[in-house]
C-alpha cells in the first residue's frame, strides 16, 4: 500500500493534462511475480567478486560481453558500436565498430567472430575484422533486439531476438509493458537460413547449450526464469520451464560445455518492480514520465552457476557494487571467467571457483 501511495503521490506532482493527453508507449499487462527466494544457502552474499582482477579499467563503456579467441587476447563490444581488443598488458584497442550495439558474441571453430547486435542483427566478422550480416529477420519479422548466442559443434548458431517491439535502449519498456515478444532463433549456415525455435518468450535473452547440445537455454529475463527448448531425444522440439524464480533478473548465459551454466544477473531481485507488475494503468502512466523516475537497478555484483538439472551450485557476489556491478556476462574460457557489464568501465576476470 505505501509503495501505491508514492507512486500515486509522484503521479499528482504531474500536470493531469499531460497525464490525460500523451499516451502511452506501452500497453501493460498484470503479473503476479512470485515471493523473491531468500539469499541464503548457496546463495548467501559473499565478497567474491572484489578479488576479480580489473582489465581496461576506465578505459571502456558498457563491455556487455565478451569473448576469448585461440590466442587468448579478450574482445567485448562496447555501447558506441566498437569492438575493442586487449593487448598482453590489459590495454584496449580498437577493433572494428559495427556501427549498432554488440552484445552477446562468442567465437567459431573457423575463427570468426559471431555477434548478436541489437541494431544490425546477427553478425559475423572475419579475423581481418570484416563483417558481414548472417541474419536479421525469421518468418517475415525483422529482429528488433538481438541479444546474445551459442554456436553448436556442427555450426549452428542459436540466438534470442529479445523483443521484437522495443529496441536497446527501451529495453525497460519491455520490463513494464510484461508482455511476451521474444523469440529464439537458430540459424544454419549450411542452408542460410534462420528458423523460430521458441516464441511468446518474456524478453529472449541469454542463449546457451548443454554438454551434450541436446537441449538450448533460453533467459526470460523479465519472468526471473530460463526456458529450456529439447534439439535431440524423445522430446525434440519440446520446450519447458529449466530453473523459475531466480533471485535476480537473468541476463547473458553460457555454458562451459562440461555441465555447468553461468548466468549473470545484473540486479537482484526488486520490490518495487513486482509491485509495479500488479498495477498496470500506474506502468502505462510512470512509462511517460522521464526515465528518472522508473526503477533502477541495484547496485550489486551477482552471478551464479546452474548444473544441467537446473539447481544453483554457487554464487559470486560483490555486496558494495563498487568492483563489479551490473553484471551482464561470465563467460567461462579455460580456468577463468570473464565478466562483461552493460554500464561499466571495466572488464572482470577471475579464476573458476
Amino acid at each position: 500500500m505505501l509503495r501505491a501511495l508514492a507512486y500515486l503521490g509522484l503521479l499528482l506532482l504531474i500536470p493531469a493534462g499531460y497525464l490525460t493527453l500523451t499516451p502511452s508507449p506501452i500497453n501493460a499487462a498484470y503479473w503476479q511475480a512470485p515471493v523473491a527466494p531468500a539469499m541464503t544457502g548457496v546463495m548467501e552474499p559473499n565478497d567474491t567478486l572484489m578479488k576479480a582482477e580489473l582489465l581496461a579499467l576506465g578505459q571502456i563503456h558498457g563491455p556487455e560481453d565478451t569473448a576469448v579467441d585461440s590466442q587468448g587476447r579478450v574482445y567485448a563490444g562496447l555501447e558506441d558500436g566498437r569492438i575493442i581488443r586487449l593487448d598482453d598488458q590489459g590495454q584496449a584497442t580498437d577493433w572494428v565498430n559495427t556501427g549498432g550495439r554488440p552484445l552477446g558474441m562468442d567465437f567459431a571453430a573457423d575463427g570468426h567472430l559471431i555477434v548478436a547486435d541489437a541494431w544490425k542483427g546477427l553478425l559475423k566478422i572475419s579475423p581481418q575484422g570484416e563483417i558481414s550480416v548472417l541474419s536479421q529477420e525469421a518468418d517475415g519479422l525483422a529482429f528488433a533486439f538481438t541479444d546474445d548466442l551459442d554456436i553448436a559443434s556442427d555450426g549452428k548458431i542459436y540466438f534470442s531476438d529479445a523483443s521484437s517491439k522495443f529496441n536497446q535502449p527501451d529495453y525497460l519498456l519491455d520490463l513494464l509493458e510484461a508482455r511476451p515478444h521474444g523469440r529464439l532463433l537458430m540459424f544454419d549456415p549450411a542452408t542460410n537460413s534462420t528458423s523460430v525455435l521458441l516464441d511468446g518468450l518474456y524478453f529472449a535473452n541469454g542463449v546457451a547449450l548443454s554438454q551434450n547440445e541436446d537441449f538450448v537455454l533460453v533467459n526470460e529475463t523479465y519472468r526471473y526464469r530460463i526456458t529450456r527448448y529439447w534439439l535431440k531425444g524423445e522430446r525434440a522440439g519440446e520446450s519447458e520451464v529449466f530453473i523459475d524464480n531466480l533471485p535476480g533478473m537473468p541476463d547473458n548465459l553460457q555454458g562451459d560445455r562440461a555441465g555447468t551454466f553461468w548466468v549473470a544477473l545484473p540486479t537482484p531481485r526488486k520490490a518495487d518492480a513486482d509491485f509495479l507488475h500488479q498495477h498496470p494503468w500506474l506502468k502505462e502512466q510512470l512509462a511517460k514520465l522521464p526515465r528518472a523516475f522508473w526503477p533502477k537497478a541495484q547496485k550489486y555484483g551477482l552471478a551464479i552457476a546452474l548444473n544441467e538439472q537446473g539447481e544453483i551450485i554457487h554464487s559470486l557476489h560483490d555486496t558494495s557494487g563498487t568492483h563489479l556491478r551490473m553484471i551482464t556476462s561470465v563467460k567461462p574460457v579455460g580456468d577463468y571467467l570473464y565478466f562483461g557489464s552493460l554500464d561499466n568501465d571495466r572488464i572482470g576476470k577471475l579464476p573458476k571457483p
